[in-house]
């Protein structure tokens, strides 16, 4: 084997590493998009749930005017839970945005990194 033969399988080699490479990073960050989907659909019926308990609350110290000082304390802490939701919302959609962007520049590491391997291989062949 020539030096050159030599250096071109080690040129398809290390192609090949760094697309593998890419190809796993890639499939990270789809997990991570994955997983700060089902977070934000998690915060969503969050929201949905404390809204319920602050309607619910609201209705209860409407009916009971001897219990209004409870029901008032209820209300408000099911508000401070839905605006904690919320906020859990914000950034759990800052999170997909996050994954979104990372899947994105991930698919075009391991295209650029296919399209050296490819190439490499090609140099390969054509030397032979």
């Amino acid at each position: 084997m020539t030096t050159q033969q030599d250096s071109d399988a080690t040129s398809t080699a290390a192609a090949l590493q760094e697309w593998r490479e890419a190809e796993r990073t890639v499939a990270v960050a789809r997990r991570g998009r994955v997983a700060a989907e089902a977070a934000a659909s998690a915060a969503m019926e969050a929201v949905d749930a404390a809204t319920a308990t602050a309607a619910a609350a609201a209705a209860t110290a409407e009916a009971a005017r001897t219990a209004l000082t409870t029901a008032t304390l209820a209300e408000l802490s099911a508000a401070r839970t839905a605006s904690a939701a919320r906020t859990l919302i914000q950034a759990t959609r800052s999170d997909v945005a996050d994954a979104e962007t990372d899947v994105a520049s991930a698919d075009v590491s391991e295209m650029e990194a296919q399209l050296r391997y490819h190439a490499a291989i090609d140099r390969a062949a054509a030397r032979q």
